[in-house]
């Protein structure tokens, strides 16, 4: 199974638009959403494109691929509206006999990792960071942000494909592949 792994959208139709684009160029099977869907949030611009009802419909049409966590600026009132589950705090997949906790990254992080064995895997977004590092016990990833990347990453996305882990620009350029 091929899964696109992104993280906060912050009501941004155009690179919510564009992430579902490099979905269909993967050819991938499901999107795993690390939270921050609709709201940009106190402490953040307003991203580009800014179209939160826009990035409702899309994500309701994609709803049987899509599974998702839920962000720091993810409420009920965004549930009401969404027709998949956004309000879990954490998913838990199972990669080449490791297992991947996939949160946000505002209660589980590399500050305060969940309980990990030898080369699991942290999959958090939260920090807008691109970040793939092999760390004390665990590997931790970051896909960074679609909508509002900061300290100079890009926008882009991960692909997880058996035991495969590729960052990806929204345009899909390579940015780097790990192997767990």
């Amino acid at each position: 199974m091929k899964i696109i792994i992104a993280s906060d959208i912050h009501g941004s139709f155009t690179y919510c638009e564009q992430l579902f684009a490099a979905a269909e160029r993967e050819k991938a099977d499901k999107i795993l959403l690390l939270g921050d869907l609709l709201y940009h949030g106190p402490r953040n611009d307003l991203p580009d494109g800014y179209a939160p009802k826009k990035v409702i419909s899309l994500l309701n049409a994609n709803k049987n691929r899509i599974f998702a966590v839920r962000g720091n600026c993810d409420t009920e009132v965004d549930q009401m509206v969404l027709e998949f589950p956004i309000l879990a705090d954490y998913c838990i997949l199972e990669c080449n006999g490791h297992i991947i906790y996939a949160t946000h990254g505002h209660h589980h992080n590399p500050q305060n990792p969940p309980f990990l064995n030898d080369g699991d895997v942290l999959l958090n977004g939260h920090t807008h960071v691109t970040a793939y590092e092999r760390r004390e016990g665990y590997y931790y990833f970051n896909p960074g942000s679609v909508s509002i990347p900061k300290d100079n990453t890009k926008r882009g996305y991960m692909v997880m494909e058996n035991n495969v882990f590729t960052w990806k620009t929204l345009d899909s350029e390579l940015i780097t592949e790990i192997i767990i």
